[in-house]
């Protein structure tokens, strides 16, 4: 197995799971079954079979629940950061994990789900991480890997890898996986309460310091409930 440059994984999983209504009206959407299991199961599972010891996971909707499935798991090992009175979005989460939180450390939503391609996904971020030249590294996927996904796109990225942004109008070649490898150095001076990770992207964007990575998997877009059955059949058809 390929040697991973951080043990520790932050599970985002404290959003209200509109779109995924009527099935987040009396559950969280990381609780929402795919193929058999919860999505943050696909997610926990990948990071365990990668060697990924530890995951902090956010709670917020529901949070009980959640947190009852997410620490009877064996592996990886899960602690908890309680976000249940006040949800802090995306940056806001990871700055209230950060204690938790080895530098670096891999980050990634809790419905992700993905399908590996010739290595998995926390390798190749490893291998291509490079603490002197990046705040956070992104894993991006173009559009014929993205499956269900029918958006513009997010993200250009430069011959070195270096990303920026699609501009309005346009439509971009990659998209973002809601995978990526963190440094600390992203995290500094960051806003008090809720903010939006996009705010930290955009200052290393200027910076030079934001780089991406082209998946060689596939990743399934499920953000609606219309999403589930045409992502069980890619995966139970193989």
């Amino acid at each position: 197995m390929s040697r991973l440059v951080s043990d520790t994984a932050m599970v985002l999983a404290a959003g209200l799971g509109k779109r995924m209504r009527p099935l987040t009206a009396t559950q969280p959407k990381p609780m929402v079954r795919v193929a058999g299991k919860p999505l943050i199961d696909h997610a926990l599972d990948r990071l365990a079979d990668a060697g990924v010891a530890k995951a902090v996971v956010n709670v917020h909707y529901l949070a009980d629940a959640l947190e009852a499935h997410v620490t009877a798991r064996p592996a990886p090992k899960v602690a908890v950061s309680d976000e249940r009175a006040l949800l802090l979005e995306t940056g806001g989460g990871m700055i209230k994990a950060q204690e938790k939180l080895p530098d670096p450390f891999f980050a990634l939503n809790a419905d992700n789900i993905w399908l590996d391609g010739p290595n998995n996904a926390f390798a190749e971020l490893s291998r291509r991480w490079d603490p002197d030249q990046m705040d956070a590294l992104l894993l991006l996927v173009p559009h014929a890997r993205a499956i269900n996904f029918s958006g513009p796109g997010d993200f250009h990225m430069d011959a070195l890898g270096r990303v920026s942004r699609r501009r309005d109008g346009r439509v971009a070649p990659f998209i973002y996986t809601g995978i990526q490898l963190v440094s600390h150095r992203l995290l500094r001076d960051a806003p008090e309460g809720p903010f939006s990770t996009n705010i930290l992207w955009s200052r290393a964007i200027e910076e030079g310091r934001l780089f991406g990575l082209s998946f060689g998997g596939l990743w399934f877009e499920v953000g609606t409930p219309q999403a589930i059955r045409p992502t069980e059949e890619a995966l139970l058809g193989g």
